[in-house]
Protein backbone atom coordinates (compact mmCIF):
# COMPACT_ATOMS: atom_id res chain seq x y z
CA UNK A 1 0.00 0.00 0.00
CA UNK A 2 1.26 3.02 -1.00
CA UNK A 3 1.41 6.53 1.02
CA UNK A 4 -2.03 7.76 -1.49
CA UNK A 5 -3.60 4.63 -0.26
CA UNK A 6 -3.28 4.90 3.07
CA UNK A 7 -3.97 8.58 3.44
CA UNK A 8 -7.44 7.85 1.88
CA UNK A 9 -7.94 5.03 3.73
CA UNK A 10 -7.98 6.89 7.01
CA UNK A 11 -10.14 10.22 5.46
CA UNK A 12 -13.09 7.70 4.58
CA UNK A 13 -12.74 6.09 7.99
CA UNK A 14 -14.10 9.56 9.44
CA UNK A 15 -15.84 10.48 6.16
CA UNK A 16 -19.35 9.43 7.89
CA UNK A 17 -18.60 12.14 10.79
CA UNK A 18 -17.31 14.75 8.93
CA UNK A 19 -20.36 14.30 6.31
CA UNK A 20 -22.26 14.47 9.51
CA UNK A 21 -21.17 17.29 11.21
CA UNK A 22 -21.07 19.69 8.12
CA UNK A 23 -24.93 18.91 7.23
CA UNK A 24 -26.03 19.25 10.98
CA UNK A 25 -24.12 22.69 10.67
CA UNK A 26 -25.11 24.30 7.39
CA UNK A 27 -28.14 21.80 6.56
CA UNK A 28 -27.15 22.00 2.73
CA UNK A 29 -26.10 18.35 2.02
CA UNK A 30 -24.22 19.95 -1.52
CA UNK A 31 -22.45 22.15 0.97
CA UNK A 32 -21.79 20.00 3.34
CA UNK A 33 -19.88 17.47 0.69
CA UNK A 34 -18.01 20.77 -0.94
CA UNK A 35 -16.69 21.25 3.19
CA UNK A 36 -15.56 17.49 3.41
CA UNK A 37 -13.84 17.34 -0.13
CA UNK A 38 -11.90 21.04 0.60
CA UNK A 39 -11.14 18.98 4.65
CA UNK A 40 -9.37 16.21 2.09
CA UNK A 41 -7.48 18.69 0.13
CA UNK A 42 -6.08 19.91 4.11
CA UNK A 43 -5.70 15.91 4.93
CA UNK A 44 -3.72 15.43 1.44
CA UNK A 45 -1.35 18.23 1.97
CA UNK A 46 -0.59 18.20 6.08
CA UNK A 47 2.24 17.17 7.53
CA UNK A 48 2.01 14.04 9.12
CA UNK A 49 4.68 14.63 11.90
CA UNK A 50 1.50 17.03 13.21
CA UNK A 51 -1.04 15.14 13.12
CA UNK A 52 -0.96 12.87 16.18
CA UNK A 53 -4.93 12.62 16.29
CA UNK A 54 -6.36 11.82 12.78
CA UNK A 55 -9.95 12.04 13.54
CA UNK A 56 -9.41 15.21 15.64
CA UNK A 57 -7.68 16.97 13.16
CA UNK A 58 -10.55 15.99 10.71
CA UNK A 59 -13.06 17.21 12.57
CA UNK A 60 -11.18 20.00 13.70
CA UNK A 61 -10.72 21.12 10.07
CA UNK A 62 -13.84 20.23 9.07
CA UNK A 63 -15.77 22.52 11.88
CA UNK A 64 -13.80 25.77 11.18
CA UNK A 65 -14.17 24.99 7.22
CA UNK A 66 -18.16 24.96 7.75
CA UNK A 67 -18.32 27.86 10.28
CA UNK A 68 -16.67 30.13 7.30
CA UNK A 69 -19.20 28.70 4.81
CA UNK A 70 -21.98 29.06 7.83
CA UNK A 71 -21.02 32.94 7.94
CA UNK A 72 -21.19 33.66 4.11
CA UNK A 73 -24.81 31.45 3.71
CA UNK A 74 -26.35 33.42 6.63
CA UNK A 75 -25.73 36.31 4.53
CA UNK A 76 -26.73 34.90 1.23
CA UNK A 77 -30.12 33.78 2.87
CA UNK A 78 -30.74 37.57 3.76
CA UNK A 79 -31.46 37.30 -0.46
CA UNK A 80 -33.45 34.14 -0.23
CA UNK A 81 -36.84 34.41 -2.14
CA UNK A 82 -39.29 32.59 0.56
CA UNK A 83 -39.00 31.02 4.00
CA UNK A 84 -35.36 28.78 3.91
CA UNK A 85 -35.72 25.57 5.27
CA UNK A 86 -32.81 22.50 5.50
CA UNK A 87 -32.50 20.44 2.88
CA UNK A 88 -34.00 17.16 3.57
CA UNK A 89 -31.92 13.89 3.27
CA UNK A 90 -32.61 10.30 3.09
CA UNK A 91 -31.97 8.47 6.41
CA UNK A 92 -31.09 5.12 6.65
CA UNK A 93 -28.23 4.36 8.62
CA UNK A 94 -28.30 -0.06 8.41
CA UNK A 95 -26.29 -1.62 10.00
CA UNK A 96 -23.62 1.35 10.05
CA UNK A 97 -25.30 2.18 13.54
CA UNK A 98 -26.49 -0.95 15.33
CA UNK A 99 -26.66 0.80 18.57
CA UNK A 100 -30.82 1.57 19.10
CA UNK A 101 -29.83 4.44 21.82
CA UNK A 102 -27.30 5.88 18.94
CA UNK A 103 -29.44 5.85 15.82
CA UNK A 104 -32.07 7.51 18.36
CA UNK A 105 -29.41 10.28 18.89
CA UNK A 106 -28.58 10.64 15.09
CA UNK A 107 -31.93 10.25 14.04
CA UNK A 108 -32.95 13.35 16.64
CA UNK A 109 -30.07 15.43 15.87
CA UNK A 110 -30.54 15.39 12.16
CA UNK A 111 -34.21 15.81 12.33
CA UNK A 112 -35.40 18.96 10.18
CA UNK A 113 -37.46 20.22 13.54
CA UNK A 114 -34.21 20.75 15.00
CA UNK A 115 -32.02 22.14 12.31
CA UNK A 116 -34.82 25.01 11.88
CA UNK A 117 -34.04 25.72 15.63
CA UNK A 118 -30.24 25.79 15.15
CA UNK A 119 -30.82 28.30 12.12
CA UNK A 120 -31.21 30.69 14.66
CA UNK A 121 -28.40 30.10 16.94
CA UNK A 122 -25.21 31.85 16.23
CA UNK A 123 -22.26 29.84 14.14
CA UNK A 124 -19.81 29.18 17.29
CA UNK A 125 -22.83 28.41 19.32
CA UNK A 126 -24.27 26.06 16.30
CA UNK A 127 -20.98 24.19 16.13
CA UNK A 128 -20.63 23.49 19.60
CA UNK A 129 -24.14 22.01 19.83
CA UNK A 130 -23.51 20.08 17.32
CA UNK A 131 -20.27 18.60 18.60
CA UNK A 132 -21.37 18.30 21.83
CA UNK A 133 -25.07 17.31 21.14
CA UNK A 134 -24.86 15.28 17.77
CA UNK A 135 -21.10 13.45 18.62
CA UNK A 136 -20.61 13.86 22.32
CA UNK A 137 -16.93 15.25 21.57
CA UNK A 138 -15.36 16.76 25.07
CA UNK A 139 -15.18 20.27 25.78
CA UNK A 140 -11.39 19.91 25.49
CA UNK A 141 -11.53 18.64 22.23
CA UNK A 142 -14.26 21.55 21.20
CA UNK A 143 -12.50 24.32 22.38
CA UNK A 144 -9.40 23.10 20.56
CA UNK A 145 -11.79 22.95 17.45
CA UNK A 146 -13.04 26.17 17.65
CA UNK A 147 -9.71 27.77 18.93
CA UNK A 148 -11.87 28.99 22.43
CA UNK A 149 -11.14 28.35 26.05
CA UNK A 150 -12.92 25.38 27.73
CA UNK A 151 -14.82 28.14 29.91
CA UNK A 152 -16.00 29.89 26.93
CA UNK A 153 -17.05 26.30 25.30
CA UNK A 154 -18.81 25.37 27.94
CA UNK A 155 -20.63 28.96 28.28
CA UNK A 156 -21.85 28.65 24.47
CA UNK A 157 -22.79 24.69 25.14
CA UNK A 158 -25.49 26.18 28.04
CA UNK A 159 -27.17 29.20 25.47
CA UNK A 160 -27.18 26.19 22.95
CA UNK A 161 -28.89 24.19 24.74
CA UNK A 162 -31.57 26.31 26.66
CA UNK A 163 -32.09 28.17 23.66
CA UNK A 164 -33.03 25.19 21.98
CA UNK A 165 -35.20 23.95 24.47
CA UNK A 166 -36.43 27.19 24.65
CA UNK A 167 -38.19 26.34 20.86
CA UNK A 168 -38.09 22.63 19.75
CA UNK A 169 -41.13 21.14 19.32
CA UNK A 170 -42.09 19.07 21.38
CA UNK A 171 -43.14 15.14 19.63
CA UNK A 172 -45.11 12.53 21.83
CA UNK A 173 -45.56 10.31 19.23
CA UNK A 174 -42.62 7.37 18.29
CA UNK A 175 -41.52 6.44 14.50
CA UNK A 176 -44.29 3.89 13.97
CA UNK A 177 -46.59 6.48 15.55
CA UNK A 178 -45.55 9.41 13.25
CA UNK A 179 -45.44 6.73 10.31
CA UNK A 180 -49.10 6.64 10.50
CA UNK A 181 -50.28 10.06 11.59
CA UNK A 182 -48.14 10.94 7.59
CA UNK A 183 -50.22 8.31 5.95
CA UNK A 184 -53.42 9.91 7.65
CA UNK A 185 -52.02 13.14 6.41
CA UNK A 186 -51.51 11.23 2.75
CA UNK A 187 -54.56 9.92 2.64
CA UNK A 188 -56.41 13.03 3.95
CA UNK A 189 -54.86 15.19 1.65
CA UNK A 190 -55.13 13.66 -1.25
CA UNK A 191 -58.58 12.27 -0.59
CA UNK A 192 -60.16 15.88 -1.55
CA UNK A 193 -61.95 16.37 1.88
CA UNK A 194 -61.19 19.88 3.63
CA UNK A 195 -62.90 17.48 7.06
CA UNK A 196 -60.82 15.00 7.00
CA UNK A 197 -57.53 17.03 6.77
CA UNK A 198 -58.95 19.63 9.47
CA UNK A 199 -59.60 16.56 11.96
CA UNK A 200 -55.62 15.93 12.30
CA UNK A 201 -54.30 19.77 12.21
CA UNK A 202 -54.01 21.42 15.03
CA UNK A 203 -55.65 25.02 15.05
CA UNK A 204 -52.33 26.83 15.02
CA UNK A 205 -50.72 24.43 12.19
CA UNK A 206 -47.69 26.18 10.54
CA UNK A 207 -46.90 25.36 7.04
CA UNK A 208 -43.35 26.43 5.79
CA UNK A 209 -42.58 26.01 2.27
CA UNK A 210 -39.22 26.33 0.36
CA UNK A 211 -39.05 27.03 -2.93
CA UNK A 212 -36.22 29.62 -3.79
CA UNK A 213 -38.61 30.94 -6.02
CA UNK A 214 -37.77 28.23 -8.28
CA UNK A 215 -41.07 26.30 -7.99
CA UNK A 216 -44.45 27.49 -7.17
CA UNK A 217 -44.52 27.18 -3.42
CA UNK A 218 -46.08 30.05 -0.73
CA UNK A 219 -43.77 32.74 0.01
CA UNK A 220 -44.78 33.29 3.32
CA UNK A 221 -45.44 31.01 6.58
CA UNK A 222 -48.96 29.73 6.38
CA UNK A 223 -50.90 30.07 9.49
CA UNK A 224 -54.13 28.71 11.12
CA UNK A 225 -55.45 25.33 10.20
CA UNK A 226 -58.34 26.15 7.34
CA UNK A 227 -55.69 28.48 5.96
CA UNK A 228 -53.73 25.36 5.66
CA UNK A 229 -55.81 22.62 4.69
CA UNK A 230 -57.42 25.02 1.92
CA UNK A 231 -53.77 25.28 0.60
CA UNK A 232 -52.78 21.86 0.58
CA UNK A 233 -56.07 20.35 -1.12
CA UNK A 234 -54.87 22.99 -4.29
CA UNK A 235 -51.45 21.62 -4.47
CA UNK A 236 -52.90 18.14 -4.05
CA UNK A 237 -55.08 18.95 -7.10
CA UNK A 238 -53.12 20.12 -9.11
CA UNK A 239 -51.95 17.88 -12.50
CA UNK A 240 -48.27 16.35 -12.68
CA UNK A 241 -47.00 14.20 -14.87
CA UNK A 242 -46.10 11.04 -14.51
CA UNK A 243 -46.69 10.74 -10.30
CA UNK A 244 -45.85 8.80 -7.83
CA UNK A 245 -45.90 9.04 -4.13
CA UNK A 246 -43.89 7.28 -1.40
CA UNK A 247 -43.40 7.20 2.53
CA UNK A 248 -39.88 7.29 2.90
CA UNK A 249 -37.30 8.38 5.90
CA UNK A 250 -35.79 11.84 5.75
CA UNK A 251 -34.06 12.94 8.42
CA UNK A 252 -34.71 10.27 10.52
CA UNK A 253 -38.84 10.35 10.34
CA UNK A 254 -41.30 9.69 7.89
CA UNK A 255 -42.04 12.05 4.72
CA UNK A 256 -44.24 11.84 1.79
CA UNK A 257 -42.13 12.19 -1.60
CA UNK A 258 -43.60 13.30 -4.24
CA UNK A 259 -42.00 12.30 -7.76
CA UNK A 260 -42.66 13.43 -11.56
CA UNK A 261 -41.01 11.09 -14.11
CA UNK A 262 -38.82 9.62 -11.57
CA UNK A 263 -37.43 12.76 -10.46
CA UNK A 264 -38.18 14.37 -6.73
CA UNK A 265 -40.75 17.23 -7.20
CA UNK A 266 -41.55 17.65 -3.60
CA UNK A 267 -41.15 16.64 -0.07
CA UNK A 268 -43.57 16.76 3.06
CA UNK A 269 -42.90 16.53 6.30
CA UNK A 270 -44.90 17.39 9.46
CA UNK A 271 -44.37 17.70 13.42
CA UNK A 272 -46.64 16.40 15.88
CA UNK A 273 -48.21 17.31 19.22
CA UNK A 274 -50.73 15.18 21.37
CA UNK A 275 -51.67 13.70 18.31
CA UNK A 276 -52.29 16.82 16.11
CA UNK A 277 -50.13 17.66 13.29
CA UNK A 278 -48.61 21.47 14.49
CA UNK A 279 -46.11 22.15 11.50
CA UNK A 280 -45.88 21.02 7.89
CA UNK A 281 -42.75 21.62 5.80
CA UNK A 282 -42.34 21.61 2.51
CA UNK A 283 -39.67 21.58 0.09
CA UNK A 284 -40.08 22.30 -3.42
CA UNK A 285 -36.57 24.55 -4.30
CA UNK A 286 -35.20 21.53 -6.96
CA UNK A 287 -31.77 22.28 -5.98
CA UNK A 288 -32.40 20.90 -2.63
CA UNK A 289 -34.50 17.85 -3.61
CA UNK A 290 -31.11 15.99 -5.08
CA UNK A 291 -30.49 13.94 -1.69
CA UNK A 292 -33.94 12.52 -0.71
CA UNK A 293 -33.50 9.50 -2.50
CA UNK A 294 -31.85 6.85 -0.89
Amino acid sequence: MNASDSLLDVFEEHRTTLNGVAYRMLGRFADAEDVVQEAWLRWSAADREDVRDPRGYLVRVTTRLALDRLRLAQTRRETYVGPWLPEPVATDFGTTVPDTAERAVLADTVSLALLVVLESLSPLERAVFVLREAFGFPYADIAEALDRTEAAVRQLAGRARRHVAERRPRFDVDAAGRRELTERFLAAATGGSVEDLLALLAPGVRLVGDSGGKAKGPLRVLESADKVARFLLAIAAKPITDPEVRIVEVNGAPAVLVLSRGLPDTVVSVETTDGFITEIHVMRNPDKLTGVLP
